[in-house]
């Protein structure tokens, strides 16, 4: 612990990949929808608020009624979602913000991560890997004798346009109390085939070192891509100096609506469709997932975090 700031190896010893895969599990046990599965997810919903509350962590659930919200459709096949734009006459969902203090303070990091997922697709990947993560992260992060100023968010309606996200940024930031924000999206994909990974198109382009280290690296998807702007480069490399430092080398999200509203923000994720051939898939199941990556992601986030919060 440097300067009384947990490093990753205050965390490390005691992330668990089994607990992360029973979390995994019984989130993506069934597609998990507002609207189209809401049993499941009001099922998923009651699980992580008490995997929360059992970590010591005080949870508040925050509903929403939108009306005429533009956003993206949900429906069963559709692989490119954010493409095919709708109104929405009205949307109904909650999103679960939890912190171990009565509420998220001035200079707090928040840890978010969408719990829905689309229609027809169990969503291991997309998007309960980012779940386990954020839920492993909250037990790490309840072992530290005082509390960082860190809150969590489970977002609502993702897939239906960022709707919870959007809601959660203009509710939450009103006052300017979110100094930073770390999204997990699909973090759990993992492959050492060669040619595994696909790059956006124009990517080369715009990023031609990353470009080039995928490419000497023979365009395997074995490594979890950190998206961010300028304004959160310094947490960007407190992450990925976590990372690195971890046992297991770890190589268009919820995150946007808090860049919209200038708040520094990471987006972590295995690159989803540019990599994961079950995304949004009904063969999107816990078994193709990386549980031991997973690990170290939630001890580096959990790293980032606490460090990010301390300035």
């Amino acid at each position: 612990m440097k300067h009384g700031t947990p490093e990753l190896t205050d965390f490390e010893p005691f992330v668990d990949p089994l607990r992360i895969r029973r979390d995994v599990e019984f989130l993506a046990a069934e597609p998990r929808s507002r609207r189209r599965a809401p049993h499941a997810m009001q099922r998923a919903e009651a699980y992580v608020r008490h995997q929360l509350t059992s970590a010591g962590w005080q949870v508040e659930r925050q509903p929403f009624d939108l009306r005429w919200k533009i956003g993206s459709t949900d429906r069963h096949g559709h692989r490119a979602l954010a493409l095919k734009p709708r109104l929405h006459r009205r949307l109904q969902g909650a999103n679960l913000i939890a912190s171990q203090a009565a509420a998220p303070t001035m200079g707090t990091v928040l840890i978010g991560a969408h719990l829905d997922s689309v229609d027809g697709s169990p969503g291991a990947d997309d998007n309960a890997s980012g779940v386990s993560v954020v839920l492993e992260t909250a037990r790490l992060l309840a072992r530290l004798p005082i509390a960082p100023p860190v809150a969590l968010a489970l977002f609502d309606m993702e897939e239906l346009g960022l709707i919870g996200a959007r809601h959660a940024a203009r509710e939450l930031n009103g006052s300017g109390r979110i100094a930073g924000m770390i999204c997990l999206e699909s973090v759990g994909y993992f492959t050492d085939a060669p040619g595994s990974q696909q790059l956006p198109t124009g990517f080369s382009a715009a990023f031609p070192r990353a470009s080039a280290a995928a490419k000497a690296n023979g365009l395997r998807g074995d490594f979890t891509l950190v998206v961010h702007r300028r304004s959160s480069a310094a947490a960007a490399a407190l992450w990925r100096h976590a990372a690195a430092a971890t046992s297991i080398h770890l190589g268009r999200s919820d995150h946007a609506p808090f860049w919209n509203r200038r708040v520094p923000a990471l987006m972590l994720t295995d690159t989803a469709n540019f990599r994961n051939p079950h995304y949004h898939r009904p063969t999107d199941l816990p078994g193709t997932l990386d549980f031991q990556r997973l690990a170290a992601i939630a001890a580096a986030t959990a790293a980032t975090a606490v460090s990010w919060a301390a300035g």
